[in-house]
């Protein structure tokens, strides 16, 4: 259940970020305009931190999602255990800062920028700051079944997501404009629960198909006995016969 939170917290996120943006008169820009801006309860012309101009009909919509999305996260972080998680201070506080980003996303889906930007801002650094440290420090606390190479790329996602935060803040967008490295900062998060969503559904259902020891595949406790009963009375037969 926890793995699938994470995924269906991420899709439904991006199904509705797709329908939110296509409602708008004047084309919404993965470079130039904020997630929040998606959010925004008014149309207006905003000056900070770039000139554009907001007005999305369907922002009842995407702050729900945020919500969804906030919700689900936390959902996963607690039902995921110990297939995913070492036991030990390192992963407990990874979990926990990870829950905090869910809450981020809730703040943000409760009060959109332009109603309560004070509260706004914490829930994007709740997302984008605790966030990403809890992502690091998961890439040291995920579990010792988990391939190296998953918990490297988790920690380097963590620590690309810090950085671009820090270009954000400091309004250093490498090209990408204000939005695209608002994305690289918080969209390592999404990334990655959805891939350890993936991962650990695939894996559960991996040893679900796993025939149980001492079994023969395909054959069950009714069968065997079945079995072992016809094979006694041939075996009485046969005494019978001399065979």
């Amino acid at each position: 259940m926890g793995y699938a939170a994470w995924i269906v917290g991420v899709v439904q996120f991006f199904v509705v970020h797709t329908i939110a943006e296509s409602a708008w008169t004047r084309p919404y820009s993965w470079a130039r305009n904020n997630i929040s801006d998606l959010g925004n309860a008014h149309c207006a012309l905003q000056s900070d931190p770039e000139p554009r101009y907001i007005c999305s009909p369907e922002h009842g919509m995407m702050n729900a999602s945020f919500v969804v999305l906030g919700v689900l996260l936390a959902v996963g972080v607690v039902l995921t255990g110990s297939a995913v998680w070492r036991r030990g201070k390192v992963a407990v506080a990874a979990r926990i800062l990870l829950a905090g980003a869910g809450a981020g996303f809730v703040l943000a889906g409760l009060a959109p920028a332009d109603v309560n930007e004070n509260q706004h801002v914490l829930g994007a650094l709740l997302i984008m700051g605790t966030g990403n440290i809890g992502l690091v420090l998961a890439g040291f606390g995920l579990a010792a079944q988990v391939r190296p190479p998953l918990r490297w790329g988790t920690s380097l996602l963590g620590a690309t997501a810090i950085m671009a935060l820090a270009l954000f803040l400091s309004h250093h967008y490498l090209g990408l404009g204000m939005g695209g490295m608002e994305r690289v900062a918080a969209f390592p998060l999404l990334l990655w629960a959805v891939v350890a969503g993936a991962r650990g559904l695939v894996g559960a259902a991996g040893r679900l198909r796993e025939p149980i020891p001492g079994h023969a595949p395909g054959a069950d406790v009714t069968g065997r006995h079945s079995l072992s009963r016809s094979t006694t009375s041939r075996q009485a037969r046969c005494a019978c016969c001399g065979w």
